[in-house]
Order: structure tokens, then sequence, then C-alpha cells
């Protein structure tokens, strides 16, 4: 149970954009300021047009991978291509985990 206190001095620019990083954290600040003194991970949460935009890229590299197999023994060459992006959107999603 935490039961210290602990103050520090800021501007009023610092305040508030602390505030404003704990938001978008889903943290309060003082959850947000000991996870950075501490060198936690501090992960930003997804608005909803982000999680709309996964959504869709996730669809998209099925979608591509599935071509990639339909297409191999007919055009080897464009199976190549199509898997390529499949890879590529594959990339993004997995950054957006980081």
């Amino acid at each position: 149970m935490k039961k210290e206190f602990v103050q520090f001095r800021c501007s009023v620019y610092e305040k508030k954009l602390l505030k404003v990083k704990a938001r978008k954290s889903g943290l309060s600040v003082s959850e947000y300021c000991r996870r950075a003194a501490f060198d936690d991970r501090i992960v930003e949460r997804m608005t909803d047009e982000q999680i709309e935009a996964y959504k869709l890229l996730v669809k998209y590299q099925r979608n591509f991978r599935l071509i990639t197999n339909m297409f191999r023994k007919r055009n080897p060459r464009l199976a190549e291509e199509t898997a390529q992006l499949a890879k590529e959107i594959r990339q993004h999603l997995l950054n957006f985990k980081k």
C-alpha cells in the first residue's frame, strides 16, 4: 500500500502535458509519474480510429495471404508480390503493439 507522499515543482505547461499524457495512457498522473521515474513501460491507448485501422489492416493482411495461396501455382510472380505486401502489412500490425 502506498503511504508516502512526494511532491515536485513544474510549470503550468508541464503539468498540463503530464495530465494529457497520463489520460492518453489511461493512468492517473501519480501512476504516470511513477512509471516514468522507474522507466516502466507506458503505453498510449489506441483511439477508436486507430482500432478500426488495425482491424482493417488485419483483414487486408489475411486477404492478401489467401490471394497469394490462390496464385501460387498459376502465377508465381504475382504470388510473390502479394506475399510481400502481406508481410509489409503484418510488419505495420506488429508496430501497433509497440
